[in-house]
Formats: C-alpha cells, structure tokens, sequence
C-alpha cells in the first residue's frame, strides 16, 4: 500500500486549515474548496471515500473529542430542545425531504427517495459548533447545536437502515422500524452506561501517563465497536461514553489530563481538516457516476433538493420552538426565551458533512433481485451537492447574519468576575488547608518555604481579579498579562543558559532534557491561564 497520497492529504490539509485562521473564512469552508479543486488536477490520486473507514475509525474519534468538550449539565438543561432536534427533526427530514425528492424527481422511487432523505437528515457534527463557538454565540445556542450534532448520526443512521430495507427488497414496516430504533438507541445508550464505569475505573487506577493515554485513544473505538456489534448504536456508546468521562475527567491524574487534551486536540485538528478535503474531492468521482442523467438535469434537481433541506429544517425549529412554550407553563418558567433571532439561527445552522456522504456511499449496487439500485448515482451526487450547498451558502453567510442579528454574545466581563470570584474561594480553602497541614509537626517547613507556598496561593487568587484591573497604557496590557509576559521572557533566558551549559559539556543532554522539562510545564501553566 503506498502511504504518500495519504501523507499528502494530511499535510496539505492541515496546511489549509492552519493557513484559514488568518483570514475570515471558516477553515472548513476553505478545505472544501481546495478539494473542489484538487479533484480534477492532474495526477491526484483516487481519494473515494469509503464507508467502512469513515464510520469506523473517523466518525468515533470526532464524536468522542466533541462530547468530551461538551457539559453534561448543560446538555441535561436543555435536553428537550437537543432531543427534538438530533430525533424528531432528523426523522421529520426523512420524511419530509424524502417525500419532496419523489414529488421532484421523475421515476425516484419513493423507497430510494427516503433514503436519501435518511442520508441528507442529519446535520454535520462540526461544521455549525466551530462557527459558533469562533463567533462567540450564546452558550445556550452553542450547546443545544452541539448536542444535536452528537446524537442526530444516531438517528440518521438508523432510519437510514430502515429505508434501506425496504429499498433493496429485504420488506420493512412501521413496527419493525420501531422496533429498530429502539434497539440502536436503548442498546447504544446501554452499552455506553455498562461500559463508561470500568473505563474510568481503569483511567483513575493506571499510574502511568503513557498507558492511561494509550487507553484514551482505544476508548472512542471500543464503544462503538461494542455497540454495533450487538446491532445498537455505537454513536451513541461513544457519545455516552465521553460525556461521563469529560465530567469526571478531574478525577484523572494531572499529568494524563495535560497529555490528553495535547493528544485529542492534534487528532481532532488532522481528522476534521482531512475530512472536509474529502468531501471537495468526491467532486469527480460523483459526477463520473451520472450515467443517464444529464448535468444540467441533475443540477435543477440538486437546487430543488437543497431549498427542500433548508426549509424542512425552519418548518421543524419554529413550531419545535415556540409551540412548547406556548403550551407549558413549566417551559416558560424553566427555559429562557430564545426570541424569532436565535431560532432562525438554529434553523440557517444546518451544515451537512461527511456523515452523510459515507451513508451514501454505503448503498448497495444492486437490491436483492439483482437489479441495480434505482438512481443510486443520482443519489450520491444530490447528497454531495446538498452537502456542499449547506456548507457554502449557510457556512458563508452564518456569521454575517449572527452579526446583523446583534445576538448577545459572551458577557467576557460577567464571566471574568465569576472566576475570580471561584478562584478566590478555592484559593481561601486551599489556606486554610494549608494552616491546617502546617500546624502539623510532620508538615514543619523553613518560613521562607511556607510563605513560598503563600505567595502561590496569593498570586493565583490575584491573577483573575489583575485581568479585570488597569491596563498599562503604553503596552495595553493588564498587570497580569505584563507579568506573565516577564515570566516567559525569564524562562526563555534559563532555557538559553541551559543549552549553551549543555554545548559546553558542563551538563549532559539527560540533565538538560530533565531542566528544560520543568521550564515547559511553568510555561505551559502560564499558556493554559493566559488562553482561559
């Protein structure tokens, strides 16, 4: 197997998607246009994508980093909003594009034309989020997007399973559709539960950084290989999975946690830049397959099919949103008002992915009979076109219109003060923690080293409210961000000594490795605060 194209697509993507945080383009917007056009350069290498890697290896792994970014307690909040979202509008788009498709499309089958309302349904898991979260939406809008996108593949696949069925010939009903449901969601969300209690037993019981993050990348794979091998949703193993990992993640050893989050953050970044490259490049591919329609014809069908995901989705968010409200007291009273502005920006958030264009290419060439699959060509490419409609034209003109709209954003403020406010009990608990030990004969240390130790405390429960303070007027700079700067400008000046002491033979490369260590890990606490 020749690993180039592979390698290839990696770092010209990563390129791409490094080179998209200098400019105002979202970077997945960027990598679908440089596959665009890759796709027909002379030479490239055939990147099909293919369903039983894509699902797999590539799908668990993003799910998993999303989940464990996500808050549990915030999902709880907004469960409702979330389940009507990543269940009911997924299978309400299945239904209701699929249906839109067979009235457009002359000799779809309407069989064939719900499989594709299957494939199409579910929005893509990082796309929205990313945009959100640059743009500095409100938590409430961010969260309940996140979690649509963490469950809706669920949803999605299953249906999709079931419209299948009953397209290739192999019969389905209502019940048994049901019934499938049932399983891939009850069975995913059990499998998740047995197996998220042992996994982070074994994540706090393992001493060695190394294994325990050995374990973190194995986690993501495990769930939904588990699940799906008994016929339940591995999306939802892993998403289960994840989000109690993430909760209790400070139960994790400090040094696991740093190495973690380096970890998922590198996989995460090469994963989503490789995927929406390939979504550009399924461009020759889908368009060799055609075969009996035209161009053109395929192109008024693929307009037609993307209005019909875009209103699909406002015909379900408005009434999902306000009918409720209007019929429960409760509602009102527990879920502030989202106002007409944050509902039509979840309903122009509905960015599809690569999800759904390896559903698609999952279908079968042919049904049970024998005979091929009907317009199963002509389903790929209103899949691509709708998937790389959404992302265009919605992933274009979402932050201008959250910007026309003046939705409030991030009071940075307000959220400052509160963090202040947490550091400084948690830094008065941590000196009365330290009286107590003190106090203690086997605890005696010199009072230069005890008030070292309260100089920390000190520091840390001043370093927040200092960000809230004067700024220096002649470098803009708040007094905690000057010193944090002079501390970095310090360390820079020990690691110089330290390796021009190694050229010099006075030290070995084992001893300077060791010093320049610990110089990395008191620079990268004052880069974690200084990034908070």
């Amino acid at each position: 197997m020749d690993a180039l194209p592979l390698v290839a697509l990696i770092a010209v993507s990563a390129a791409i998607a490094g080179a998209a945080r200098r400019t105002p383009v979202p970077a997945p917007l960027l990598l679908v246009a440089a596959g665009l056009i890759g796709s027909y350069l002379p030479g490239l290498p055939d990147y099909t994508l293919d369903p039983h890697i894509v699902l797999p290896l590539v799908l668990p792994p993003l799910l998993h980093t999303a989940a464990l970014d996500s808050s549990y307690l915030d999902l709880r909040a907004n469960v409702r909003p979330v389940a009507l979202l990543s269940v009911g509008y997924v299978l309400f788009a299945t239904l209701a594009v699929g249906y839109l498709a067979y009235l457009l499309v002359p000799d779809l089958p309407l069989t064939a034309a719900l499989v594709l309302g299957a494939v199409i349904a579910p929005p893509d898991a990082v796309a929205a989020t990313a945009i959100a979260r640059r743009l500095g939406l409100p938590n409430r809008i961010t969260t309940i997007l996140q979690g649509e996108s963490l469950v809706n593949d669920a949803t999605a696949i299953t249906a999709f399973k079931v419209a299948l069925a009953a397209a290739v010939g192999e019969g389905a009903s209502w019940v048994g559709g049901i019934g499938e449901f049932a399983l891939a969601s009850v069975g995913g969300v059990g499998v998740g539960l047995v197996l998220m209690v042992p996994i982070h037993w074994l994540r706090t019981h393992l001493k060695e950084a190394l294994l325990q993050n050995t374990l973190s990348l194995l986690i993501p794979f495990v769930a939904y290989a588990a699940a799906e091998h008994v016929g339940a949703s591995g999306v939802l193993a892993v998403v289960v999975v994840a989000l109690y990992l993430g909760h209790r993640s400070w139960q994790v050893d400090f040094a696991t946690r740093l190495q973690e989050a380096a970890v998922w953050k590198m996989v995460a970044f090469i994963l989503e830049s490789s995927v929406f490259a390939l979504i550009g490049l399924q461009l020759r591919h889908v368009l060799k397959g055609l075969g009996g329609y035209g161009v053109g014809e395929s192109l008024a069908y693929a307009v037609g099919v993307f209005v019909a995901v875009v209103v699909v989705r406002f015909v379900w968010v408005y009434p999902a949103t306000f009918l409720p409200r209007a019929l429960s007291k409760r509602i009102r009273e527990r879920e502030p008002d989202p106002g007409w502005s944050g509902a039509l920006i979840v309903g122009w958030a509905g960015m599809r992915g690569v999800v759904s264009l390896a559903i698609a290419f999952s279908i079968p060439l042919t049904i049970t009979d024998g005979e091929p699959f009907p317009a199963r060509n002509l389903v790929l490419f209103l899949t691509f076109t709708t998937v790389i409609g959404t992302l265009v034209v919605q992933g274009l003109t979402l932050p201008p219109l959250i910007r026309l709209l003046k939705l409030p954003g991030r009071d940075v403020y307000a959220e400052t003060l509160a963090e202040a406010q947490a550091q400084s009990e948690a830094s008065t608990a941590a000196e009365r923690r330290l009286d107590e030990l003190l106090a203690d004969e086997r605890n005696a240390l010199p009072q230069p080293l005890a008030d070292r130790l309260r100089a920390v405390l000190e520091r840390r429960r001043n370093s927040v409210w200092e960000r809230l303070g004067t700024v220096n007027e002649m470098t803009g700079e708040s007094a905690d961000d000057t010193y944090r700067r002079l501390a970095r400008e310090m360390i820079s000046a020990e690691r110089e000594v330290f390796v021009e002491l190694r050229d010099q033979r006075r030290i070995d490369d084992e001893m300077m490795r060791t010093l320049l260590r610990r110089l990395d890990l008191e620079e990268a606490a004052a880069y974690r605060e200084e990034r908070l």
